[in-house]
């Protein structure tokens, strides 16, 4: 039997301020001292991402239908228990506290999740229109379904301090204790749009919100009576779940899209894949040049690529790596927000190009769980496997699937399974079906096979090594008609010129050139040197010519310098910035 503290936070509908709750509950709990674990019922991606900022450890997610009933509890074990055990887990519900899948019976809702947990309730009420009433609400509530409790509620949007009393007194009077009241300009919000909250990561003001938020919460909700109703709760018997380990076997590299663009991903994917032999390596679409060095495997979520379209779309050099890489072979799986950078177009700006079909935004939201099977052997099943997912979306692909279908969703074909390489099985999964890898561990480890089987993209960047101290630039290498000599040179701050369409990138074909910015004043010359005296009755080669005067030439072969600047010699002590040409992965040794 394992103990863990812990309260489910539901409402009686939409739109009552449950987030607003949980995610107040979690920071002023965290702020106090404990270690608090979060998680969402349900398979929203967005409140999570401020469940994580509010504790400093993943959010999580518990749902019956994407993991199976079975997976719930000790999922949530898995979260009040990792990296380190939580004092207190907060778990914020869905909708109304009864409602789930359709025509399921409240299959997948709040109540069946805080049912399977044996978690007690929290109800957070929206009072701005009504006052006794709301004790009715709550008893009917706190009737509907015996095997959950409703311990307590927080009562949000109050007018005054008469319409609070008003609400308390006639919720006392059931015996449901009152554990806060919020007014109702609390000056706490978070901004929507389309698909609900903006995503913490894209705030730059989240972190700064939040205090304010766990500072009200601490200042307005009794929080040692939250403490106490999350310890009344009964230990569990099961134990936490963990990753399924593959074969023992190097571990390859796998590029997940991360970023601005890229915020809709379950914590259980990265672990799955580090349990198989994988290293999980966030690159942002939006702001790297290249993908990172060595990766064998591209992993590309959900998230808002068609908020950020213009950021994508200019990140050309970008583009053409992921282009090349998927193109030839590389292992790819594309959910929604994935499908759609694959796609040849979103809303007009263009994108990889390696999926044909052009997205846009449409005026319906698609919010619904899937039931979904395979019908040819694919990058992540074979065929006739059975899975479970959700899609998500306001944009729709014209056409909607290809020849060869991700998957058969309720039967209809959808999204994508692409050879575009020729090897004879799919190596590219794009759909804008979302699925759980921690209810179907089966798609990671299928992933992670076809991840350890292709060739490695790219070198893996050397262990960096200590460089001897030097005063200066290492010497240009020179090439003359038979030999490389060194040349000293004298030092000089590296930049970025503008790139042009005859200087590409010798490997990646990416736009980006890189030329040295010369001093003002001409380069110091050192002395020419003696061609060595030539053996009897042969024809000496013609000695090495001086400097050059203008920027050196290079060769194809050889390393590209980088673009990092220099500190200003006027401030010797400031760190020069971390930044880093296309092709940071064959930069010279001298780059740290």
């Amino acid at each position: 039997m394992v103990t863990v503290p812990r309260l489910v936070v539901a409402a009686a509908a939409s739109g009552q301020g449950k987030t607003t709750v949980a995610v107040g509950l979690m920071a002023a709990l965290r702020h106090a001292g404990h270690a608090v674990a979060g998680a969402k019922v349900g398979p929203d991606y967005i409140d999570p991402g401020y469940h994580a900022l509010a504790t400093g450890r993943p959010g999580r997610n518990l749902d019956p239908w994407l993991q199976g009933e079975e997976q719930v509890l000790p999922l949530l074990l898995h979260a009040a228990t990792t990296p380190t055990p939580a004092d207190v887990t907060v778990v914020e519900g869905v909708m109304g506290l009864f409602d789930g899948r359709l025509g399921a019976d409240g299959w997948a809702s709040t109540g069946h999740v805080a049912a399977l947990t044996r978690s007690p309730v929290v109800l957070v009420l929206d009072i701005s229109a009504a006052a006794r009433t709301v004790a009715a609400t709550v008893h009917g509530l706190r009737t509907f379904d015996p095997q959950v409790e409703v311990a307590g509620v927080v009562l949000n949007k109050s007018g005054s301090p008469r319409h609070a009393a008003e609400v308390r007194r006639s919720l006392e009077a059931l015996g449901v204790p009152v554990l806060g009241v919020l007014p109702r300009d609390s000056g706490v919000s978070a901004p929507s749009r389309h698909l609900g909250l903006v995503p913490a990561a894209e705030r730059a003001d989240a972190a700064a919100a939040l205090d304010r938020l766990a500072e009200q919460t601490a200042r307005l909700v009794d929080l040692d009576a939250v403490l106490e109703l999350a310890r009344s709760a009964p230990p569990l018997d099961a134990r936490p779940w963990a990753a399924p380990t593959g074969p023992q076997r190097p571990s390859r590299r796998v590029a997940v899209a991360g970023g601005r663009a890229f915020t809709f991903r379950y914590a259980e994917v990265e672990e799955l894949l580090r349990a198989q032999g994988c290293e999980p390596v966030v690159f942002d679409p939006a702001r790297d040049a290249a993908l990172p060095a060595g990766t064998s495997g591209l992993y590309l979520g959900g998230g808002f690529p068609e908020v950020h379209a213009a950021a994508l779309a200019g990140n050309t050099s970008l583009l053409a790596d992921v282009a090349d890489a998927v193109g030839s072979g590389l292992p790819t799986v594309a959910e929604c927000a994935g499908l759609l950078y694959l796609a040849e177009s979103v809303d007009g700006h263009r994108m990889v190009a390696q999926v044909p079909t052009t997205a846009a935004m449409h005026p319906r939201l698609t919010l619904r769980y899937r039931t979904a099977r395979t019908d040819h052997d694919t990058l992540l099943a074979p065929a006739g496997a059975v899975v479970r997912g959700h899609e998500f979306h306001r944009t729709r692909t014209l056409p909607g699937h290809g020849e060869r279908p991700g998957w058969l969703l309720d039967g209809e074909p959808e999204g994508w399974s692409l050879d575009p390489a020729g090897t004879g099985t799919p190596t590219v999964h794009a759909s804008y079906l979302h699925v759980h890898w921690a209810g179907h561990p089966q798609l990671a480890r299928r992933f992670a096979d076809a991840v350890h089987a292709a060739p490695t993209r790219g070198a893996l960047p050397a262990p960096a090594t200590p460089a001897p101290p030097r005063s200066g630039p290492p010497p240009l290498r020179r090439r003359t008609r038979g030999a490389t000599t060194a040349t000293p040179r004298s030092p000089r701050a590296w930049s970025t010129s503008p790139s042009t369409s005859a200087a590409r990138h010798p490997r990646r074909g990416s736009p980006t050139t890189c030329v040295p910015r010369w001093p003002a004043s001409p380069p110091t010359r050192a002395p020419p040197r003696r061609a060595p005296p030539s053996p009897a009755g042969t024809r000496s080669r013609r000695p090495p010519s001086s400097p050059p005067q203008g920027p050196p030439r290079r060769s194809p072969s050889s390393p590209v310098p980088c673009t990092r600047a220099a500190p200003s010699s006027s401030t010797p002590s400031s760190p020069s910035p971390r930044r880093h040409c296309a092709s940071r992965a064959r930069c010279p040794s001298t780059c740290s």
